[in-house]
């Protein structure tokens, strides 16, 4: 399979720097990571020192001016080496997006140099309790106060709360519409806000997961990203990124995966010979190959869709449903191909299994992702 399709020679160098990082540095220690439960903020802070927390945004911030591709790529490379430090890319970069699309300058200059340098760690807040897929029900609200904003409420399923110093949040600052909902910047710290227990998961565990508890936390003004009553499309056109981010973790999870089974099965004797001569396990690996393969070449062309300014909305749900669908076929056959190894801890596969699962989930479950292709459809 050919892991650098599609890039230049420039977007190979940064692939290949990140590849021999994730080799030495972060890939040996996820496992660990993992069991602790202990997310790898000295790893993220790395990729921030390898200009990688800002990639596809202005340099006049301090990001890298590179391919909204490249990052992809990036991610692709970081999730196979240690998935939970991909996914905190991916949110941190959600969450990054908002202020760059939407924010005033005073917003871009304040948040983004620290965010782009890995030095402040970002998190999205859309979902709450009861406003999963259907996001506009949020409830959260925002009402005016003392030239600013009072938060009130709470959000559920959040990535990165309590480690995370900036929060893009969505809240109802009108009616009961989409166009009722506003983006604002919230600091931790501030009084008023609080985080809720921390989440225990099927995976992912290296990746914290609380709740945001907003009590008349005041929120200043200036810190309103876009216009008011804009949040509902600051979410979206977020959402759109983080799908194609998700696609590229999910491609970088089957990839280990791929590679840890075929490891397997090439070392690992049963009949007086290595299982991978068997012609059932051939096929298998075979359909894992061409799936990964398939699904790479979805996103990256979605990404360079985004690059060239088309429309790349339909692309990222295919790339993000195919990927992530991908991800738990492969990781499950990985499991399949390890036999009885593969349901033990002492194996990677049965970690990247429970991983692959929210893939199919967040960002839009992939029912979801299926709803918007076919309305897409349906508009032809």
């Amino acid at each position: 399979m050919d892991r650098d399709f599609g890039l230049s020679e420039d977007q190979r160098e940064v692939v290949l720097a990140v590849r021999e990082f994730m080799a030495e540095r972060a890939g040996p220690v996820a496992a660990g990571f993992e069991e602790r439960h202990e997310f790898p903020r000295d790893l993220f802070r790395e990729l921030g020192g390898m200009g990688l927390a800002g990639i596809p945004y202005d340099e006049a911030y301090g990001g890298g001016g590179q391919t909204f591709l490249t990052y992809l790529a990036v991610l692709e490379e970081v999730a196979r080496g240690f998935f939970s430090l991909a996914l905190a890319l991916s949110v941190h970069h959600l969450s990054a997006f908002g202020v760059h699309a939407f924010g005033s300058e005073e917003l871009k200059r304040r948040y983004l140099p620290r965010l782009f340098a890995g030095e402040w760690l970002g998190a999205y807040a859309l979902s709450e309790a009861s406003s999963g897929s259907d996001a506009a029900s949020l409830r959260c609200k925002a009402e005016r106060s003392d030239g600013g904003w009072l938060l009130t409420g709470s959000k559920r399923f959040i990535t990165h709360a309590g480690q995370a110093e900036f929060y893009l949040v969505m809240a109802r600052t009108g009616d009961g519409s989409p166009k009722g909902i506003s983006a604002l910047v919230v600091e931790k710290g501030w009084d008023g806000f609080d985080f809720g227990k921390l989440e225990s998961k099927m995976g992912w565990s290296a990746s914290p997961m609380r709740e945001l508890l907003f009590e008349g936390c005041q929120v200043p003004g200036e810190n309103l990203v876009g216009a008011e009553g804009q949040g509902f499309t600051i979410a979206l056109a977020g959402l759109d990124c983080g799908r194609l981010g998700i696609a590229a973790c999910s491609v970088g999870l089957a990839q280990a995966a791929f590679e840890a089974a075929l490891g397997f099965a090439k070392e690992r004797q049963q009949f007086g010979k290595a299982i991978i001569e068997f012609e059932g396990l051939q096929f298998m690996l075979a359909d894992m190959a061409t799936q990964i393969e398939a699904a790479r070449r979805l996103y990256r062309d979605a990404g360079r869709v985004r690059d060239a300014g088309g429309d790349y909305s339909t692309g990222a749900s295919m790339a993000k449903l195919f990927a992530s669908d991908t991800a738990m076929r492969v990781t499950t056959d990985a499991v399949q191909i390890h036999g009885g190894y593969g349901y033990m801890q002492e194996y990677p596969v049965e970690r990247f299994m429970r991983e692959a699962k929210a893939l199919q989930i967040v960002e839009g479950t992939n029912q979801i992702q299926r709803m918007v292709i076919g309305r897409r459809l349906a508009e032809a």
